[in-house]
């Protein structure tokens, strides 16, 4: 990277940290003014189009890199080699821990954004999302029937769509209000559910 695109990226990094303090407050995206914004990060407001494009152009890459940091976070888990059970657990509390440095608002905006239908189907950043989750996920199953901790009835395809339903069901924001302080409870049942029968 020249001088000329390190400028460019830290400029585009401090825009998305502002716009980030922004949007991650009881107002969300609404708080997220392009004036406030260009005062916050420092630039002219042309700036922010010229590196963005618009305003939702902004929104989704603030979006994109939480994501994107969640995601990267999981596979750090998955790659320490850790047993099925204490991975999944530290993939639940990596995944609350993430939950707690947002405010509440952030959170359903983000939900709001990525299960919004674009076009065909739902959303890019959730077609990402749902990928990278995907093979995280076959690689930790593959993991908990070697150990023995899931049953081998199971097959990958069923196992893909349950947990597709459980994330899908915390995403709802009447069910993710109730659900965040009963990590630990979650995951326990949700080892026994797949454990095979003794």
């Amino acid at each position: 990277m020249n001088g000329f695109e390190k400028r460019t990226y830290d400029k585009k990094q401090q825009i998305l940290r502002s716009a980030f303090d922004l949007m991650n407050t009881e107002h969300g995206v609404k708080n997220m003014k392009l004036d406030i914004l260009a005062k916050e990060a420092n630039v002219g407001k042309t700036t922010l189009f010229k590196y963005f494009g618009s305003k939702e152009g902004i929104i989704h890459e603030v979006f994109k890199q939480y994501i994107n940091q969640l995601i990267m976070e999981a596979e750090q888990i998955i790659q320490q080699q850790l047993s099925f059970e204490e991975t999944l657990l530290a993939l639940s509390k990596n995944k609350i821990s993430f939950i707690e440095k947002i405010h509440h608002q952030f959170y359903l905006d983000l939900m709001a954004y990525m299960t919004t239908k674009k076009g065909s189907g739902i959303s890019l950043l959730m077609q990402k999302y749902i990928l990278e989750s995907k093979n995280m996920m076959l690689d930790l199953f593959y993991r908990g029937k070697k150990e023995g901790k899931v049953d081998l009835k199971y097959s990958d395809e069923f196992l893909l769509v349950y947990f597709q339903a459980i994330v899908e069901g915390i995403s709802n924001p009447s069910v993710y209000d109730r659900v965040a302080p009963y990590t630990e409870q979650w995951t326990e049942m949700l080892l026994k559910g797949l454990a095979p029968a003794k």
